[in-house]
């Protein structure tokens, strides 16, 4: 079992920047890769980057480049800096861990509210 618990979020002007941050416990060993995904009021929950063990990130093509995952695997935390924000990023943004069995672990979500 894995626990996921996601920190960050708030409310952020357009162009502004914001850092989510996530630690997992439990049977971390198990664990291949940790990301994000967010979901939005009546939007389906959509991947926005995830990076495994060995440190290769891949991301949504609406975050490339505004986005950034990093790994420390020693802490067991991944963080999210979101950098260019615009208001069409508000979501609840949800961590995750996926183990080697290809079954992920969710956070509870934070909220990211991007407006002027």
């Amino acid at each position: 079992q894995v626990q996921v618990v996601e920190s960050g979020g708030g409310l952020v002007q357009p162009g502004g920047s914001l850092r989510l941050s996530c630690t997992a416990s439990g049977s971390i060993e198990s664990i291949y890769a940790m990301g994000w995904s967010r979901q939005a009021p009546g939007k389906q929950r959509e991947l926005v980057g995830q990076i495994t063990d060995r440190g290769r990130a891949n991301y949504a093509e609406s975050v490339r480049g505004r986005f950034t995952i990093s790994r420390d695997n020693a802490k067991n935390t991944v963080t999210l800096q979101m950098n260019n924000l615009k208001p069409e990023d508000t979501a609840v943004y949800y961590c995750h861990a996926l183990n080697m069995g290809l079954y992920m672990y969710w956070g509870q979500g934070t909220q990211v509210t991007v407006s002027s």
